[in-house]
């Protein structure tokens, strides 16, 4: 390999983490042509993932750096969600069974096929929704990467979302109870704007029954729940206020 084509491997290496992945796409417009990308792979210094994918040779990539690449590379929004946002937020854990998963929400895209190797240290989980029409999201360190994140509001939201297919109402309300420092403001905005009445009557349901302050400080009565009846556990409790029936279990739970 010439000095300048090892001149320009140590560049490309030098502005992408080491565990994270390299887009073809993005190369190219960086001036790395189709033959010199092959040369690298023929060469040893990267190692195909996917179609149009691919990671530094002799490294493992990591889901949060791999993510981190594609949002950076390939000007994507896609952030880390749900129970996966609560963790990176300090919250109790939800453990799943199996390799950890690592839940990503998008507005209205597909699940790239490179998310779907097994190679990572987590599975990842992707979701599309526009249920949030003003989302809550920040940007968060992670080691020496940077990702989009779901605020804690919203990513409980995200939960309910989910449930009951992904996550019980159940398990839900065990992570409710440690959410004693949500931030009331951003609950309400979200509880008003959110398309899902579903999630705005359970989250209000599991944040009363759950007793913490910021509850007293919302304006229910700014929050259309709606009219109908809705029954979310086959054989549950009827719940009147929120008009929505409930698993037995929790209603009795404490």
């Amino acid at each position: 390999m010439s000095i300048t084509n090892q001149s320009k491997i140590n560049y490309l290496l030098q502005k992408v983490d080491p565990n994270g992945l390299f887009f073809s796409e993005w190369m190219k417009k960086e001036g790395y042509s189709g033959q010199l990308v092959k040369r690298y792979r023929d060469s040893g210094w990267l190692d195909m993932l996917s179609r149009g994918v691919m990671y530094r040779k002799g490294t493992l990539p990591t889901a949060y750096a791999a993510l981190a690449s594609y949002n950076q590379q390939l000007k994507r929004t896609f952030r880390v969600a749900a129970h996966s946002a609560l963790e990176l937020a300090g919250f109790n854990h939800y453990v799943p069974m199996g390799k950890p998963l690592l839940v990503v929400a998008s507005d209205n895209a597909v699940m790239p096929n490179w998310m779907k190797s097994d190679l990572f240290d987590k599975t990842f989980e992707v979701f599309s929704t526009d249920t949030f029409s003003e989302p809550e999201v920040s940007q968060t360190r992670v080691g020496t990467v940077k990702l989009l994140l779901s605020a804690p509001e919203q990513a409980f939201l995200e939960c309910l979302l989910l449930a009951p297919k992904q996550y019980s109402y159940m398990d839900l309300f065990y992570i409710m109870e440690q959410l004693t420092s949500l931030r009331p403001d951003k609950i309400e905005s979200l509880l008003r704007t959110t398309k899902s009445i579903r999630i705005r009557r359970m989250f209000l349901y599991m944040a009363e029954k759950a007793g913490h302050y910021w509850f007293d400080m919302l304006d229910v009565h700014n929050i259309d729940l709606g009219m109908s009846k809705m029954q979310l556990a086959p054989g549950g409790i009827y719940i009147p206020k929120y008009r929505i029936t409930v698993p037995k279990e929790l209603n009795e739970y404490g």
